[in-house]
Formats: structure tokens, C-alpha cells, sequence
């Protein structure tokens, strides 16, 4: 409170001036000690923005004593203002005890005496503890909004505040010793990628709070956060906060007597969905007299309603908004859930190719096939019962020829995977998904296949298929992370790092793809302000047994020396053409996938050949070349999709291009990259493509294609180029 003698405007400037100088995090003002007792003695309060300056300085204050002791003469809430979740948990003055102790969970999980005080606390509280979960759950809805009150440094600006991190870790340390409630695991799975989305120039915004979501995950009961550990697995790519997935999902695994494998498979949750032979990926859920229909079409959960009279309607009717407003908040939010977990059983059964599991029938009918969730994803691929290539299809898994296939509930199944198999056999089976309309929910049936080359066989032990490229490095670095790849930023301060590496332990092997930072160019315009390199140049694949000792790129210099001295000596490259098929195929296909998606030869702005036109030859190049293995693919497909398509008379592919014709012009799509030539002479046109998806172009036979859609896209629009108004292509093909 201000004393009488105060005026608002000279609070102001205090308040003002306190920010100023403790605004900077590193900076440590040595009058901070005396100034905060002079204002005391004049009966002043210190303004709340200037005691969370305070409290920012003396965490990482060289002078943390001096600036403790003036903050033990203050009397000031238990969080720092100026972020949207802390200022309304401090505005609920009900939990400031609770509060006060949760800003003390500094270390890395809770000691037995900070749980004691924890349940001694929740134990003297008068409040309901679903109010207090409720509550919880409301702040971390709000954790990493824009701040309520800037900071003078900026980059500063971007993180959360430190302080009130370490309250975010006790909070979330609170939710395991609360009743069990569906809400929990996924409000702390939220606080974990919140937590872990990327900040330009800084990282992720806070890992150690997301690494206490986990550890409040772990030590959560019930099936719901287990699912939701399992679903972290898959989408998580931060090293720190992975380690600690995995290790609680082992946990959980020795504690249920079963595999990591299983445990994954069994926390897959139905979401209240239908599972069975007949059907799955449909629920319904009664609100009132109206009804509520989900049903999983593709990778995505769709939402409809019927009215009390059976009509079908898009959105809820006025009664459900009216009456019952908190299940359906809870509906929608199961909604969302389903798409995310949809997302991560992509990602999981996209794996299984290299991680060499089978399963039993009767097991794999339970947990994939009429898993009311996974079922959507598996009755669309193909597997191998007791050898036999089989889909499922009318409740039954049938082979090639359509005929059921009987299994024991002991016969083995496993994914199909093209490799080694006859041409004819893939060409069927591509033929037989189009008869029955089925989409693959990634590429299995048209998925590229690479066989060793007679370039690699010269080569031996090394392959050169993909160096050479120029990547986008921060593109390059979050797909290596999707994929399973270990990789570490490329920075102007570095001398020597390790390649990109995939270990396949169920191979006992490790694959290497080596990059290095193109820093050929101006240091400061080809950086980004930490300094990390906004492109790579990529180099050799090659492949060592799995506990081989780290490779470093050059492995010259202080690299060697590092090695030498630990006792590693330099372990040569293993021969590819003893590295089984399916492992230099699913390797190589990743390589093409992150050429592919980050090569710069992809950005449709780049005809100038980017900074001061160093990459115009290699951007020509890549842009209108030869097509690699999932161009092809492409190709193949566009040959028997184009003539279904709308403007099929406009359309032909011939070559490397889908040409297209406009009433303007001739076009030519790149079925690479997706760049365009337009007639007369060839000419650059540049089309950006927009996030949104690409039109309806009818069936394709596998999802997840992005730059199949844009050519697809730039096809339909081209081929009425002159009812286009967007003023940038205009400009283009009528100037």
C-alpha cells in the first residue's frame, strides 16, 4: 500500500525505475539492497513489478545473498506478476499457501520431505480439491501466453519467468497426490509441449517444466496417463524430456511384467469409440434428446450431430449449448485428443518396419485390427499372417486373390513391407487398394524402395546418393527428430560436431548421415541471432556396428585428439552391401525424405539463388532435375490419378513435369520439387503454397504427401489460369 504522503504518479515512477533496473536478468544492480530498505523506512511498499525483478535477479545474480536478504524483508505474493496464469493464480488469494510451496521445487523431481509438506498442506486446506485441480488446470491453460507486463530486454521476454517455472513444477508435482481425473493427463500433456514448443533463438521455452509434467505423469494412476506417457513418446523430440519418457514408460513396464512394446500398445485409449469385427472409429454420445456422432475418417475425428427429431446437424443444438455446456467442452476436447493420438499411431506404426516386432494373431486382432482407435489406422495396411501378405476387408483379413485367410490365434503377424518382394506382387497390391478405395495412412503399398547402387558398390562403404544438397538446417533438424535421428544444431562457435545418427538396436547398427554447416557465405547474414547456421551442406551415409565409438565430422584436429584420449580408436564404415536390404532402403528413404522436405531447391522463392545467389545453380538443379526415388513414386501415381481428375483434358505427364494447359499459358510442374516453367521459353513462375490443404482431388491411395498436394493444387489452378486473381501470380503470367 501507498502511505498518504504518495502520490500515484510518484508510485509510477518507482515503479518505473525499479523495473529499469532490474529488467535485464544478468544484470546485477548493487543498490538493489539499500534502495529496497530505503523505501521501507519510508513506509513505501515495493511495487509487485519491481519485486519480480528483484526475485528474476537473484536467481541468477553472482550476489545471490545480498539480494535474498532484501527479499526476506519483504511481504509479497508467492509469484512474480506480469504472466497471465500467475496473475490469476495470485488473484485467488485461496491457494497462496499452496502456492508458496510449489515455488520451492527446485530440483529435478520431488524429495520426500517437499511431498510430505505437499500433502500436509492439501491436507489443511478448506477448499475442495477438484476445485483446486479445476483451478490448476486453468492456469496451465494459460501458460505461455504473451505477458501481461513487457520486459525492457526482449529475449528475455520470450521465456517464462524463472521463478514462476519452479511454481509451475511444484503445481504440477501437486496433480498426482489429487483424486484421480481424466482432465489431469491431458492438461499436463499440454503443460509438456507447451513447455517444449520451440522459441526462435532461444529453445524450447521451458524443459524443466516440461520435464515435471512428466514426472507428474509417471507417478499418476490409472490407464489415462499412462496413454498419455505413450503419446508423448511418440511426438516429443527434446533429448532431455524423451530420457524421461522412456524411462517411465520402462518403469510402468517392469512394474506390469511386460515389454515397453506392449505397455504402448495396450495405453492406446478407445476414447469411447466402437471396436469390433464389423466396425470401428465411431462413437456416439447422448446429450439430452440430441445425439452426438464422432466418427475417424482418415487421420482426422469428425464431429456431427442429429437433433431431438433425427436430423442431421453441423454444430450442437441450442438446447446441448444450454444444458449441458460442460460435456461438451469435454466432447470437443476428446475430439482434439483423438486427433493427436491418431497423429502419434501414425508415427508409431510407421516404425514398426525397422523395429522388427511380430505379434501373435489373437494379440494383434485385440490391439490393432478392432482396437476401436488403432483399427482405423490398421484394417488399411497390409500385413503377413503366418507368411501370407493379407488387408482386411468385410471383417475379414483376405490375401491377394480376395480370399479369407484363416489364422490360429498363434500365427505370427507383421507389417508388409515392399522390399523383396516381385514388381507384380506391389503393382497388385497397389490395383487391389484402389479397387476397395482404401488410403493408406502413409506410404506402404507405393513406398520407395533402395536398393544398393552400383555408384555404392564402387564406393563400398560409404554412399554419396544424397550429398551434396543445401538444407534448410532448422527444417532438416525437427524432421531428423521425427523420424528418430539424434542431431545437434550446427553453430558459429563449433569446430567439429557428429553427424546426423539413427541407432537400430534391433540391429545392433547405427546409421550416419554427415552434414556440415555451410558457412561459405556472409557469417552474419547466414545465422540466426544464437547463432546457430541457417543451412547445412550434406555429405556421406554410411553405417557402423552400434557401439562403435562417435564418429566427428573431418575427425581431424581436436576431435581426434578427444577420441585418442579417451581410449577410441577410428572404426571403419561396415561394407553396405553386407547392411540388410530392409535397414538401407528404410535409411535411405529417410535421407530422401529430409532432401526432400528441406532442400532449398523446394522454396519457390528462391529462382535468385537465394543470399547474394550463391545456391542459383544448385537451386536449378534440384528444382527442375532428375527425380529421385519418391518423385518417381509420384509420377507413377500421377499417371493413373490424372485422368480422373476434373481437368484431365488440360493435363498430361510426360517426363520429369505434369504439363498443364491454361487459356494463358503452357505449364510445366516439377513432380520433385513443385516448381513451375511456363511457355513461351520456359519462363520461372512462382507460386507460394498456402498452409491451408490442397482442393478435393478425389481418392489417393496413402495420406501424408504434402508436395503431392501442392502440385495437385497448382494443377487445378493453373488449368483455369484466368479466373486467378491473386495479384503476386497475375503479376506473373498476364505482365
Amino acid at each position: 500500500m501507498h502511505n498518504a504522503t504518495t502520490t500515484d504518479g510518484e508510485a509510477a515512477n518507482r515503479t518505473a525505475d525499479f523495473l529499469h533496473l532490474g529488467s535485464t536478468f544478468h544484470t546485477y544492480y548493487e543498490g538493489w539492497s539499500a534502495r529496497v530498505q530505503a523505501e521501507l523506512a519510508a513506509g513505501r511498499s515495493i511495487p509487485p513489478a519491481a519485486v519480480a525483478t528483484l526475485r528474476r535477479s537473484a536467481l541468477v545474480s553472482y550476489a545471490v545473498a545480498d539480494l535474498s536478504a532484501a527479499l526476506g524483508q519483504l511481504d509479497c505474493p508467492a509469484l512474480n506478476t506480469g504472466e497471465p496464469w500467475a496473475d490469476e493464480a495470485t488473484a485467488d488469494g485461496r491457494w497462496e499457501p499452496l502456492l508458496a510451496h510449489a515455488v520451492t521445487a527446485t530440483a529435478a523431481r520431488p524429495t520426500a520431505k517437499w511431498e510430505k509438506t505437499a500433502r500436509a498442506l492439501l491436507a489443511e486446506t478448506a477448499a475442495d480439491p477438484d476445485e483446486l485441480r479445476r483451478s490448476v488446470l486453468r492456469w496451465f491453460g494459460l501458460v505461455g501466453r504473451p505477458r501481461t507486463l513487457e520486459l525492457t530486454d526482449s529475449w528475455y521476454e520470450k521465456q517464462l519467468d524463472p521463478h514462476n517455472a519452479n511454481a509451475l513444477r511444484g503445481l504440477a508435482w501437486f496433480l498426482p497426490l489429487l483424486p484421480a481425473h481424466p482432465d489431469t493427463p491431458r492438461a499436463l500433456g499440454v503443460l509438456v509441449e507447451t513447455c517444449l514448443r520451440k522459441v526462435p533463438g532461444h529453445g524450447p521455452l521451458n524443459p524443466k517444466v516440461a520435464n515435471a509434467g512428466v514426472t507428474a505423469l509417471a507417478r499418476a494412476e490409472g490407464e489415462a496417463a499412462l496413454a498419455e506417457l505413450a503419446r508423448l513418446a511418440s511426438r516429443v523430440t527434446f533429448k532431455g524430456t524423451l530420457k524421461i519418457i522412456e524411462a517411465a514408460l520402462e518403469a510402468r513396464a517392469r512394474d506390469l511384467g511386460m515389454s515397453r512394446e506392449e505397455v504402448e500398445e495396450l495405453a492406446v485409449p478407445a476414447f469411447g469409440l466402437s471396436g469390433s469385427a464389423a466396425a470401428v472409429g465411431h462413437g456416439t454420445f447422448a446429450f439430452g434428446e440430441s445425439t452426438a456422432l464422432v466418427e475417424i475418417r482418415g487421420s482426422k475425428a469428425v464431429l456431427t450431430w442429429r437433433t431431438s427429431a433425427g436430423k442431421p446437424v453441423k454444430s450442437p443444438p441450442a438446447a446441448v449449448r444450454r444444458d449441458h455446456a460442460d460435456a461438451l467442452r469435454e466432447l470437443k476436447a476428446t475430439v482434439k485428443d483423438i486427433d493427436k493420438t491418431l497423429s502419434a499411431q501414425v508415427e508409431r506404426l510407421d516404425r514398426q518396419f525397422l523395429a522388427r516386432r511380430t505379434w501373435s494373431f489373437g494379440p494383434w486382432r485385440e490391439r490393432f485390427a478392432d482396437h476401436p482407435l488403432v483399427g482405423t489406422l490398421a484394417r488399411r495396411l497390409i500385413w503377413t499372417v503366418a507368411g501370407i501378405p493379407a488387408l482386411f476387408d468385410g471383417g475379414d483379413m483376405r490375401d491377394l486373390a480376395g480370399d479369407p485367410v484363416r489364422a490360429r490365434p498363434d500365427a505370427e503377424v507383421g507389417l508388409w513391407h515392399p522390399v523383396g518382394r516381385d514388381r507384380e506382387e506391389i503393382a497388385a497390391w497397389r490395383e487391389r487398394l484402389e479397387a476397395c478405395g482404401v488410403t493408406q495412412p502413409f506410404k506402404q503399398a507405393h513406398r520407395e524402395v533402395y536398393p544398393l547402387t552400383d555408384a555404392e558398390r564402387t564406393t563400398a562403404t560409404y554412399s554419396n546418393r544424397f550429398a551434396g544438397h543445401v538444407l534448410r538446417q532448422h527444417q532438416f533438424h525437427a524432421l531428423a527428430a521425427v523420424r528418430g535421428w539424434r542431431n545437434k544444431l550446427r553453430l558459429s562457435v563449433d569446430d567439429s560436431l557428429p553427424p546426423a545418427v539413427r541407432e537400430l538396436p534391433q540391429w545392433g547398427l547405427r546409421a550416419e548421415y554427415w552434414i556440415e554447416a555451410d558457412d561459405t557465405g556472409d557469417h552474419y547474414g547466414d545465422t540466426t541471432g544464437s547463432g546457430s547456421y541457417l543451412r547445412l551442406r550434406t555429405d556421406q551415409v554410411r553405417f557402423y556396428p552400434i557401439d562403435a565409438p562417435p564418429n566427428h565430422a573431418h575427425c581431424t584436429g581436436g576431435a581426434y585428439t578427444m577420441l585418442r584420449r579417451r581410449g577410441q580408436h577410428h572404426v571403419d564404415p561396415l561394407p553396405l552391401a553386407g547392411i540388410p536390404e530392409l535397414v538401407l532402403s528404410e535409411v535411405m528413404r529417410d535421407v530422401d525424405l529430409f532432401v526432400g522436405v528441406a532442400s532449398v531447391g523446394n522454396d519457390p522463392t528462391w529462382a535468385d539463388g537465394g543470399p547474394q545467389g550463391r545456391f542459383r545453380d544448385y537451386w536449378t538443379s534440384y528444382g527442375f532435375g532428375e527425380l529421385g526415388a519418391s518423385a518417381e513414386t509420384r509420377r507413377a501415381l500421377l499417371e493413373r490419378l490424372v485422368p480422373r481428375l476434373a481437368v484431365a483434358d488440360r493435363c498430361t505427364v510426360e517426363g520429369r513435369f505434369l504439363h498443364v494447359r491454361g487459356e494463358l499459358h503452357t505449364y510445366k510442374i516439377h513432380l520433385g520439387s513443385g516448381n513451375i516453367l511456363m511457355s513461351p521459353n520456359d519462363q520461372y513462375l512462382c507460386i507460394v503454397p498456402k498452409a491451408e490443404a490442397a482442393p478435393d482431388t478425389g481418392y489417393l491411395p496413402y495420406e501424408g504427401d504434402r508436395t503431392l498436394a501442392v502440385i495437385l493444387s497448382k494443377a487445378l489452378l493453373l488449368a483455369d489460369d484466368t479466373s486467378i486473381t491473386d495479384p503476386t501470380i497475375t503479376s506473373q503470367i498476364r505482365g
